[in-house]
């Protein structure tokens, strides 16, 4: 918008900047999404559980133990070995939830192409249907082995009561 003297105004906190910056740092979402379930599928197994055991008794080993004060470097409170779950179940968290979405998404997915599917089967069966039912009435039409033998049985029948004297004269 221009100000007075025709000039604009550089930094307008009311709109966005048109230009961003000359670098960019661009993710792939599919690729951080694969690595997050690597990752929340790792958390969820029985091996993650015993080298996090294995981690957390060595830590309490070598910092309990009064070899020397260098080698303590987190004393009896644990304050940094706190810090370390902190980190780690604030990191594991929202890549169990991105995880839980991706397979969410493909749920979805899953689904429509279900729904579809039997959309399609519903209809192939209602075309079916009507497919058998004009075939049932155009049988109905069409004459059939019996009542072609009943219809022989009675033109015998009926050549038979008229006698021989009749068949002669025609």
């Amino acid at each position: 918008m221009p100000e007075r003297g025709g000039r604009r105004r550089a930094n307008r906190l009311d709109q966005p900047r048109g230009v961003g910056p000359r670098w960019s740092f661009r993710l792939n979402d599919d690729t951080i999404g694969r690595w997050s379930e690597r990752v929340a599928r790792f958390f969820g197994t029985a091996r993650f559980l015993v080298i996090q055991s294995i981690i957390v008794m060595v830590w309490i080993a070598l910092n309990v133990a009064q070899l020397t004060r260098t080698i303590r470097w987190d004393p009896y409170p644990f304050i940094l070995l706190n810090l370390a779950f902190s980190t780690q179940a604030a990191y594991a968290a929202p890549l169990i939830l991105l995880a839980q979405n991706r397979q969410a998404y493909r749920d979805r997915v899953s689904l429509e192409e279900d729904r579809a599917q039997n959309a399609r089967q519903v209809a192939d069966m209602e075309y079916l249907a009507r497919e058998i039912a004009s075939i049932r009435l155009a049988l109905g039409e069409v004459a059939t082995r019996d009542f072609l033998r009943s219809e022989l049985a009675r033109l015998v029948e009926a050549r038979a009561e008229d006698g021989p004297d009749e068949r002669e004269q025609r």
